[in-house]
């Protein structure tokens, strides 16, 4: 089934409004719907969604409240300047989208993957990204905060000048990850091997300084 935009009356209302905003209409849910080459610029997202896909959408600057994305397809997608608070993107796939200057508060991206997106920089605060795959993604300069994180493949992941602090690593895949001047303090990094990344002028705390140390294979006592 394929909508162009299911809040077509709406936006027409609305368009008359200095900022162009629209809202989709309260907590309706839309099952293998595909949603393509429209303009949701700074819609308001409440809705849940199943199986859906979006393709080449404009989601700058919109908002989602509680709205739910499961096992949905993301191609060619602006999340630009977007807000998404106690909102779920579950086993969702995103390819080619452009997350710049994102923030995700409260959020759940648990089992999603992230092929060639532009993640820099994207602001995460609490929330559970668990079983995320961010293999190969650039995230410079983006931030990690009070985030569950478990599982998540970092592999080859360009990190540099990020911050994940209080973040719980547990079971993550770091292999060939660039951590250079990360901020790392009060996270898990159990799972992080010193060889096998890049972590020059990281920043830890002397608790993670004893897990760092036994990770090379020092006594420390």
């Amino acid at each position: 089934m394929y909508v162009e935009n299911p809040a077509a009356p709406l936006l027409k209302a609305r368009n008359t409004t200095p900022n162009h905003s629209y809202a989709l209409s309260m907590s309706e849910l839309f099952e293998e719907v595909t949603f393509q080459d429209d303009d949701w610029y700074s819609a308001e997202l409440t809705n849940h969604y199943v199986n859906c896909t979006f393709l080449h959408l404009d989601l700058t600057e919109s908002v989602s409240q509680g709205a739910t994305f499961t096992e949905c397809t993301f191609n060619g997608v602006k999340f630009n300047a977007s807000r998404h608070t106690n909102s779920a993107f579950l086993r969702c796939t995103f390819a080619n989208c452009n997350f710049f200057d994102a923030e995700f508060t409260d959020c759940k991206m648990v089992g999603s993957s992230f092929r060639r997106c532009e993640l820099r920089p994207i602001h995460v605060s609490n929330g559970d990204w668990s079983f995320v795959s961010l293999t190969g993604a650039d995230m410079r300069g983006s931030v990690f905060r009070r985030t569950r994180m478990r599982e998540v493949d970092f592999s080859k992941a360009n990190c540099e000048k990020s911050a994940f602090s209080d973040v719980d690593f547990t079971g993550g895949q770091f292999h060939s990850t660039n951590l250079r001047q990360c901020d790392l303090r009060g996270s898990d990094l159990a799972p992080l091997n010193p060889r096998e990344n890049t972590i020059e002028q990281a920043i830890i705390d002397v608790h993670q300084s004893v897990t760092i140390a036994q990770a090379l294979g020092f006594d420390v006592r």
